[in-house]
């Protein structure tokens, strides 16, 4: 009688280990297709492990979604902070709109992860997911070196967050090379930091004017 051929052992993971891996392989796949090229069974496949396994750590692929774009906000907020960082004659703000282009152009299956699905907007208040989100929007914050006066600094940090992403989604999709404009990328993402930043400047000031009359 043949004996049968010996069982490949299933791969072996820590706990946690399983996890962290699962995140770490879902972010490549999303480098090259965004939300669409995750897929739970696949990643099992890819990780050697059994198709119950991811489950273990993820109730479904909503969840291991959540994760993954958590950490992609993390990772974009750790960048964030290294260009800012910097010492360059360049003001915060134009460091961190450009280390955004820059993400945004470069990783763009990631940003499409993380902008154009609806795993962001699904994420429940006090989640992994929503505070990695509130931190980088936070640092878009500090990057407008603005006192706090009402929510004008939240209002026009979120006027240039939607600038940028509007750039990068239109590069994306081959409608925006700057040419239509005499302009690269680049130089259109630094008007809008001298814009948000003037704004911003003048926002204040009458903001504390019209405080002091009414004093």
């Amino acid at each position: 009688m043949r004996s049968r051929p010996a069982r490949k052992p299933e791969k072996t993971y820590h706990h946690g280990d399983l996890r962290d891996a699962l995140i770490e392989a879902a972010l490549h796949e999303a480098e090259q297709g965004g939300a669409e090229a995750i897929s739970i069974k696949a990643l099992a496949k890819k990780l050697g492990v059994s198709q119950p396994a991811p489950y273990r750590h993820f109730a479904d692929r909503e969840a291991l979604l959540a994760a993954v774009t958590a950490e992609a906000f993390r990772q974009l907020s750790e960048l964030l902070r290294e260009a800012m960082a910097k010492s360059s004659k360049q003001s915060k703000l134009s460091r961190l709109a450009q280390a955004t282009l820059d993400f945004g152009l470069r990783r763009n299956g990631i940003y499409r992860l993380m902008f154009a699905s609806r795993t962001v907007s699904c994420a429940a208040k006090g989640s992994e997911l929503h505070a990695a989100t509130r931190e980088t929007f936070a640092l878009v914050i500090e990057a407008l070196e603005a006192p706090a006066v009402g929510y004008l600094r939240e209002r026009q940090a979120l006027k240039i967050w939607a600038a940028l992403h509007g750039v990068v989604m239109l590069a994306e999709q081959g409608l925006f090379t700057g040419e239509a404009a005499h302009a690269t990328r680049e130089e259109l993402v630094e008007d809008f930091v001298n814009e948000t930043k003037a704004a911003l400047a003048v926002a204040i000031k009458d903001a504390r004017r019209r405080t002091k009359a009414g004093a």
